[in-house]
């Protein structure tokens, strides 16, 4: 019997939220990534772009070391920027096993600096919800 897979939901990644309305925004992504759903971004200072937030400081990319957003629907941006939907603030609560994270953020104490850094703007990380 063959094996199905299904690819992740906005149910599978979003288990509260206040209000769409106030919650969410549309973003710039930056050019050269397919983005997941939900892929923590930072924010690149210098052009206001989002981008998947790095473990370090990135030259160039200044800003988006620190994790600010999550991506609530796929993007492909990888000939150009693309237009984004994301969590940009709380109160809202998200499964970290739904959360995609930048390769370079491959250690337990760099996912942990990012989960701090989402809930300081009030999107709350959880294992259940």
């Amino acid at each position: 019997m063959p094996t199905l897979t299904m690819a992740p939901t906005l149910g599978d990644l979003v288990k509260y939220e206040l209000t769409g309305n106030y919650t969410r925004e549309s973003v710039t992504l930056k050019a050269g990534t397919n983005y997941p759903l939900g892929a923590v971004l930072g924010r690149i200072t210098a052009t206001a772009k989002y981008r998947l937030s790095p473990a370090a400081q990135v030259t160039g990319d200044e800003g988006a070391e620190t994790a600010v957003a999550v991506l609530i629907e796929a993007v492909d941006a990888t000939a150009s920027d693309a237009a984004g939907l994301v969590i940009a603030r709380g109160p809202a609560i998200v499964s970290k096993a739904a959360l995609v994270f930048d390769p370079s953020v491959d250690q337990e104490t760099e996912k942990a600096a990012k989960l701090a850094q989402l809930a300081a703007v009030g999107i709350v990380p959880r294992d259940a919800a």
